[in-house]
């Protein structure tokens, strides 16, 4: 598994209507996307759920990096390059996986807790840890699914969660899921990664 996101921070008083009604143009062209386990359309509004930005920031869940570089190398990427500009893409190595206790659940909120692996932790400690987090993420009322990855090169972790509710009890970003493609979410590999 490997994750992904971008992220396109817009101005305060942009009209986030453009961003719903591109995803509701859009959203279904990834719904047989092949190696994509999941993504995810997210939108945070300025000023609601503590959100301080406008932004627009899919998140992703690949089963093979083919299908991840066919979307970024193969034209499908362009389009929102083309609409927003080209933005930094950010990529973890997958650490867990879990189905939550409202698997069957449309999403309605996701949340995003990106934070610093520490200098001088034991890595194989720190990151069963974080395998260990996520199946308790995916354990609480609500949760449809939770993932954790980490990038090695700048040494953070990051825990995404997908709940069915609006009152998740993950701590971190709060981001409106405005559509869930999910081709190869039955194909993503559960529980610990290693």
């Amino acid at each position: 598994m490997h994750a992904m996101q971008y992220e396109f921070t817009l101005p305060a008083d942009y009209d986030m209507g453009v961003v719903r009604s591109r995803v509701a143009r859009v959203g279904h062209l990834l719904d047989d996307w092949d190696g994509l386990g999941i993504k995810t359309y997210l939108m945070r509004e300025r000023g609601v759920n503590g959100s301080p930005v406008n932004q627009y920031g899919p998140f992703y869940l690949w089963n093979t990096l083919e299908g991840m570089n066919g979307f970024l190398w193969g034209g499908a990427f362009q389009g929102p390059v083309d609409d927003f500009g080209r933005p930094a893409v950010r990529q973890w190595t997958g650490l867990a996986f879990e189905e939550g206790t409202a698997a069957d659940s449309a999403p309605a909120v996701a949340v995003r807790r990106r934070r610093p692996v520490p200098e001088g932790v034991r890595l194989a400690s720190f990151m069963a840890d974080a395998a260990a987090d996520t199946e308790g993420l995916a354990a609480q009322d609500g949760a449809v699914l939770a993932a954790a990855a980490v990038d090695t090169h700048a040494w953070e972790l990051v825990h995404f969660s997908l709940w069915e509710h609006e009152a998740p009890k993950a701590d971190g970003d709060l981001f409106e899921v405005l559509h869930l493609s999910a081709p190869g979410r039955d194909r993503l590999p559960r529980g610990r990664q290693w």
